[in-house]
């Protein structure tokens, strides 16, 4: 039995990717696709974090091959993160594909843990993860990280960033006394951000996430005008109060021209630890209504859990804590979403175009 290039070709536009939900074809992941005989080659590659997608993928198209009578076919599945585009006017940046900005309009809902996870959970799905902890005032990341010490200068311009569990971190932590508080106005608090981000020597990043200062305030909306972002994730908890924080923040992005890539509920449901019983803390349904409204995509819902806590107060988030757990599956759902919905953004071509040299012949 043989198969002709069609067949394979309409074999393949029957396998969805359930991350994307769209065919191997129509989605342009088929890179190349070799029929010789009964035999097939097939390279597809994705344009997001997809480690524990691979193998799926893998088996769902070499069976929809062999359906359609392909003898022993070979499939090759492989992710390629590439740059996209980012508001206009900014400049990107050469070491760092993609910025990825997690807010809040509100404080104490989590957005600290939240980056941390979401940051973890890029990096297992095979991305080159940096995490910037913007929260000049209130950094905490060097706690969720375990990292203490100052960054390493090696050629007196630029720091290295401190590294643990694959992601590459930087904070004002790291370059004050534990328990200082930073007494700043606006412009110092955005001059000391813009030099943690572009005096940072990241290492090859497919994605630096910023975890924001909470609010919607001249920082914030400086660093909007001045950080190449990709685009950024809102974390609310289902209350009222926090939602029409929400609301403030997506409105915020939207006005300086930066995509709102969904919301996160966060502490959507309480979960006891010693019985099981669950209950709506902080109200039911808050983070699938305001997605609605304002027309983006509820990434996730995500528990309050003491042991999300209590990982994240030891050094370990919880997604190299429990990779296992439950909790940990709703991050790494959470992280492929975005990261679906950034390859789906246009790629940015600004390092490709070519100089333009003016000559005269006299």
């Amino acid at each position: 039995m043989t198969i002709s290039q069609e067949s394979a070709q309409a074999a393949l536009a029957g396998v969805v990717d359930p991350n994307t939900g769209r065919d191997l074809v129509a989605g342009k992941s088929v890179r190349k696709l070799l029929v010789q005989g009964g035999g097939v080659t097939v390279d597809i590659e994705l344009g997001y974090p997809a480690k524990s997608q691979i193998e799926p993928i893998r088996a769902a198209a070499t069976a929809a091959l062999v359906a359609a009578g392909a003898v022993a076919p070979v499939v090759n599945v492989t992710q390629k993160i590439v740059a996209h585009a980012v508001q206009r006017g900014v400049k990107t940046m050469a070491n760092v594909r993609n910025i990825i900005a997690v807010s809040s309009a509100k404080g104490g809902v989590g957005k600290s843990t939240t980056s941390a996870n979401l940051a973890l959970a890029l990096a297992a799905e095979g991305a080159r993860v940096g995490l910037l902890d913007a929260d000049i005032y209130g950094p905490s990341q060097p706690t969720m990280f375990a990292l203490s010490g100052k960054p390493v200068s090696e050629d007196g311009a630029t720091m290295k960033p401190m590294e643990n569990y694959g992601v590459q971190v930087n904070s004002i932590g790291f370059l004050i006394d534990p328990g200082q508080a930073v007494v700043w106005r606006g412009p110092l608090v955005v001059q000391a951000l813009t030099q943690l981000l572009e005096q940072t020597a990241w290492d090859d990043l497919d994605y630096l996430v910023i975890d924001m200062p909470p609010g919607t305030g001249d920082i914030h909306l400086s660093m909007a005008q001045k950080v190449p972002l990709t685009g950024a994730v809102i974390v609310t908890t289902p209350q009222d109060i926090a939602l029409i924080d929400t609301r403030r923040g997506v409105d915020m992005f939207d006005k300086v021209g930066i995509p709102v890539l969904g919301v996160v509920e966060n502490m959507a449901v309480h979960v006891c630890s010693n019985c099981g019983h669950t209950e709506h803390i902080f109200g039911s349904g808050g983070g699938e209504r305001i997605a609605k409204e304002l027309g983006v995509e509820l990434l996730g819902a995500l528990p309050l859990a003491m042991d999300i806590r209590l990982n994240a107060d030891a050094g370990k988030p919880t997604v190299v804590a429990s990779p296992d757990s439950e909790a940990t599956n709703l991050y790494k759902a959470i992280a492929r979403k975005v990261a679906v919905k950034v390859a789906d953004k246009a790629k940015d071509y600004s390092g490709k175009l070519p100089g333009i040299v003016v000559s005269s012949n006299t």
